[in-house]
């Protein structure tokens, strides 16, 4: 679960530090105290934009740090298999850090792109803000829902679709790119002829690119290489070698009369052998690398040559001869066109009645699922104070094969008796949206394995009797789950096992949002103001009392 959120310097908030508990968390507050900063906050630690000028214009930087124990084997396995660091310790801290509008992210200390952030985050938390609301009247949407409610049945046969959908695509495009007549298979033919004899013509051996490299250079330089090797051998002859000559002379002269001198005379002798042979190499050199023009040009045409070869077909010779066996390959498949697209057509017979079995077993699957979400769903609106709701899915077939199976699903509703069944953007209301999301959430959230649901004002839009309805339901759904509500309802933040109030405050003539946990008597008050609003009565709070005991006593039967 959440165990504790760190921000600081995000819009109005300085620097805050909130511990959550299981269950229920409430959060309530003014309009404007700050409750959608918390809300933008948590998204933006789940990798979420960040919204412009979030960060305080005083501050260097924005930072927003989420602790999470790990409660289950289950999700310890899962972040395992992540190879997310340090998971031993049973905590998780996920953190970003906003600097000139870039950002750092990290997991347990270690920075992670935004995409591994979200895939972590989605193990962990599921938030739910007021534009998912929205999300729910697109079709396209619908789908996504029910896989992800069944997913345990339905993923493993969505993962053959797809990849029998690849290699049914990839067959399709090889088909379409060999549907070509006869003029443009000569012209095809004609240009992997001459491309395939340029290559054999090259004749080209391993490592010669570097080896004619080498040579190049060095006839490139070869006057001046004889040059320097001439008179390197000119000074050592005229000057070296006569002076270490004399020089030996001497000491030989005077070697027997001590050790050391000999040992000098026979050092400088050594010396005077190598200086010889250097020279005599240098000689050698000269005469042995003697280069005529025609020898150059050679060469520079050689270089050339693989160097345009290169340019055609790849930057290293084991590059041009993989390429030219492709070529002949290709030369050989396009001369027996005909075979070749008979024995594609048969492919992708075959690898089409697999995708079709794997698609029907898919939507089999998805109707199976469909079933018993409907029937979930349906019960959960009851408990939201949808009386005479009916609510079902309508399954179409798409024009052809996708990856995603053959199916189009959405879901349909009548709320009213007499009332016929509609996709939901054209029946229901701000509040209805509200109310079938919750249901949804309620029913995903027992299949997800999410320990933590975070819900932005699920309540807008309802009110009376409704209010405790769905108040009930976000109580059940915190029975099993770590649950986060921001309200304005009465009728929910009575039920919170923990309240938590959002306020702005002046401090050294800046505002700045605060946040802190009630006691029983502050719970009583806070709900009395939303009760009473500004104007709290002994009447509103006999009435808020009354309330949270109700709440209590619902939570305990």
């Amino acid at each position: 679960m959440l165990l504790n959120i760190h921000i600081k310097n995000m819009a109005l908030i300085d620097e805050i530090d909130i511990n959550f508990s299981d269950h229920l968390n409430i959060l309530t507050g003014e309009t404007g105290a700050g409750k959608s900063i918390l809300i933008d906050s948590m998204m933006l630690a789940l990798g979420g934009k960040t919204p412009k000028d979030f960060v305080r214009h005083d501050a260097p930087y924005g930072l927003v740090e989420l602790v999470f124990t790990i409660d289950s084997e289950d999700m310890e396995r899962r972040l395992s298999d992540m190879d997310i660091p340090d998971i031993d310790s049973g905590q998780m801290i996920l953190s970003r850090k906003i600097i000139d509008n870039r950002s750092v992210s990290k997991v347990n200390g270690e920075t992670v792109t935004i995409t591994r952030l979200k895939e972590i985050a989605s193990i962990l938390l599921d938030l739910h803000a007021q534009h998912e609301n929205q999300s729910l009247l697109k079709q396209a949407n619908h789908l996504k829902l029910l896989d992800r409610y069944g997913h345990e049945l339905i993923s493993p046969v969505k993962d053959n679709v797809k990849k029998l959908y690849s290699e049914y695509d990839l067959i399709k495009k090889e088909l379409s790119d060999n549907n070509i007549n006869d003029e443009e298979k000569q012209r095809k033919l004609d240009l992997l002829i001459f491309e395939k004899n340029e290559i054999e013509a090259a004749a080209l051996k391993d490592d010669e690119d570097v080896l004619v490299e080498e040579q190049y250079e060095k006839v490139s330089n070869s006057k001046n290489i004889a040059e320097s090797l001439s008179n390197a051998a000119s000074n050592i002859e005229s000057g070296a070698a006569d002076s270490i000559d004399r020089s030996l002379r001497e000491l030989t002269s005077i070697s027997e009369y001590d050790s050391e001198i000999a040992d000098m005379a026979n050092s400088l002798s050594t010396a005077s052998d190598l200086l010889t042979e250097v020279c005599r190499n240098a000689r050698a050199y000269m005469e042995q690398n003697i280069y005529k023009e025609e020898d150059y040009i050679a060469i520079e045409n050689r270089l050339n040559e693989i160097n345009h070869l290169k340019a055609k077909y790849g930057r290293t010779i084991e590059d041009i001869k993989a390429y030219g066996e492709k070529l002949s390959e290709e030369y050989d498949r396009l001369s027996n066109q005909e075979q070749y697209v008979k024995e594609l057509k048969d492919k992708l017979a075959a690898v089409e009645d697999k995708l079709c079995a794997s698609c029907n077993e898919l939507t089999a699957a998805r109707k199976e699922t469909g079933k018993r979400l409907v029937k979930d769903i349906t019960a959960a609106l009851k408990d939201l104070n949808f009386l005479d709701v009916r609510f079902d899915m309508v399954f179409e077939d798409t024009e052809g094969y996708t990856a995603e199976g053959t199916d189009r699903a959405y879901f349909i509703i009548s709320t009213n008796v007499g009332e016929e069944m509609k996709p939901l953007d054209q029946v229901a209301s701000g509040g209805e949206i509200s109310r079938i999301m919750l249901a949804l959430k309620s029913c995903l959230a027992g299949v997800d394995q999410i320990p933590t649901l975070v819900f932005d004002e699920i309540d807008v839009g309802i009110s009376g009797r409704t209010a405790q309805m769905v108040a009930e339901k976000i109580n059940a759904i915190g029975k099993n789950h770590q649950v986060i509500c921001i309200t304005h309802l009465p009728q929910i933040a009575a039920m919170a096992d923990h309240h938590y109030l959002i306020q702005k405050d002046v401090v050294d003539g800046k505002t700045i949002t605060n946040i802190e946990e009630l006691d029983e008597k502050a719970q009583i008050d806070e709900i009395a103001r939303l009760i009473g609003g500004a104007k709290i009565t002994d009447t509103v709070l006999s009435g808020a009392k009354e309330m949270k005991e109700l709440a209590g006593k619902a939570k305990v039967d």
